[in-house]
């Protein structure tokens, strides 16, 4: 079994992506920064280093340095912000295999190991358990794009995706590739967004050795390891004119030369493309080439947001839900019926992707079994409250209610006067809420409420 360690200050990512590689069929160890981390990497055996970029007693240039100079041959993948990308690339020309960009995708982190470990032999993603492990929601619009994904998966046809980001247009082309006669070959994901410039050739159609400073050894291109197979380039409006005319040469012709040689290469792959952005704007402003979009769009999917398809929520919170109690060891049954208003009147402007990071995080600091508000984060309940302030709260026409028909922007202040009413007995106080003594003192500490100094139990 595959071992690897990953370096991360960041608690929440370090220990997610340790328990999500366990389950994945890894060995995992995580250290908070670096010093422990080469610790560790001195004294047991590891396959594979995840290191991010920024640490609390070192850099990605140091702790690249330290670890090859104890285990030469062992891979390192750097963790970076998008804006660090040009610190990557120096990664990469002094050592490092890849890097990958936050936030982190797991997907992407399994296939670029398994790329690093044997380059030869990353496993291709089974289908049958990627279609088991999500769920599309049963809304109309989303039912819609389902069909047009059963329609279209069976040809050859080049497909473009159209969506916000987090809205899931990389689960939609899987689900195409998956549900298509190429779906035992490869599906190769690539982010355009994250290629830099000098960088995006070699990406896409590899080079040989001695191509550039930095090229030690002959690379095969996404291109080539997809073949038989599709390739998804996400937000393809970032690729530079540059890259889209050789993607337009391989498109067109099929074929593709490696950087620094001039042998072509035949390549057979399917092309599914997705964008955040209106590529028909960026033709129109000449950020993108209009031939180019021609070629890409052969079939085009809308893919509705989060807020679109309200209905589909509460599903997918639920699955998140079981996913995150897995992954943290924990036993959260659902939520709370204040979080619940929370999510159905929230915007998601952040989609699918937003809502699986805020439950993770909630299921993480719950301590109750039912997600509360203060679990959520702060720009959540921010938003929430200023859009309560626009209504008028039926609170208002009550004395104290239950506690759970109170919206976040009045909870406050029904939890203080719950707490005058009972002369700050804190027990009488919860029986008043409707909740229990724990959850009472959670949301006094949350709210920063002083129950008086003589409070009585």
């Amino acid at each position: 079994m595959n071992r690897v360690l990953v370096i991360d200050d960041d608690n929440y990512i370090c220990n997610l992506l340790v328990n999500y590689l366990k389950r994945n069929g890894f060995e995992a160890e995580g250290a908070m920064n670096g010093s422990n981390g080469l610790k560790l990497f001195t004294k047991q055996k590891f396959d594979v280093v995840l290191c991010d970029f920024r640490l609390p007693d070192s850099d990605g240039f140091k702790m690249l340095q330290a670890l090859k100079s104890k285990k030469p041959l062992c891979p390192v993948i750097i963790m970076t912000a998008y804006a660090d990308v040009k610190t990557a690339v120096r990664s990469i020309k002094a050592g490092a295999f890849d890097y990958v960009t936050k936030p982190i995708q797991t997907e992407e982190i399994i296939q670029l190991i398994n790329r690093s470990i044997d380059p030869g032999k990353a496993q291709p993603e089974d289908g049958s358990s990627f279609m088991k492990g999500f769920i599309t929601g049963k809304s109309r619009q989303i039912q819609e794009v389902m069909r047009l994904v059963s329609v279209v998966a069976p040809t050859d046809l080049t497909v473009l995706l159209e969506g916000e980001t987090g809205s899931g247009k990389e689960y939609i082309a899987r689900a195409i590739h998956y549900s298509s006669k190429r779906k035992d070959k490869p599906f190769v994901p690539i982010d355009c967004g994250a290629i830099p410039k000098e960088l995006a050739n070699s990406e896409l159609f590899g080079h040989i050795k001695g191509a550039f400073t930095g090229a030690i050894n002959d690379k095969q291109g996404f291109f080539e390891q997809a073949r038989g197979g599709t390739i998804f380039l996400d937000e393809v409006g970032n690729l530079p004119h540059a890259n889209q005319v050789k993607l337009l040469r391989a498109l067109q012709e099929r074929i593709i030369t490696r950087v620094g040689d001039n042998k072509n290469i035949k390549v057979d792959i399917r092309l599914i493309t997705a964008s955040n952005e209106d590529l028909v704007k960026l033709v129109e402003s000449g950020d993108f080439r209009e031939d180019l979009y021609h070629r890409i769009n052969g079939f085009k999917i809308n893919i509705p947001s989060l807020r679109e398809r309200k209905q589909d929520i509460l599903e997918f919170t639920a699955f998140f839900i079981r996913q995150a109690n897995s992954a943290f060891d924990k036993d959260v049954s659902g939520l709370d019926d204040s979080t619940r208003e929370i999510f159905l009147n929230y915007e998601w402007f952040g989609n699918i992707r937003e809502l699986q990071n805020v439950i993770n995080r909630a299921v993480l600091l719950s301590d109750t079994d039912k997600i509360q508000p203060d679990t959520l984060p702060e720009e959540i309940r921010y938003h929430y409250m200023q859009a309560g302030n626009k209504k008028k709260s039926s609170l208002q026409r009550k004395g104290i209610p239950e506690l759970k028909e109170a919206t976040l922007v009045t909870e406050r202040e029904v939890i203080a006067n719950a707490l005058i009413k009972s002369n700050y007995n804190k027990s009488k106080a919860a029986k008043l809420l409707n909740i229990d003594r724990k959850t009472l003192y959670n949301k006094i500490k949350l709210y920063g409420i002083n129950p008086e100094s003589h409070p009585r139990d």
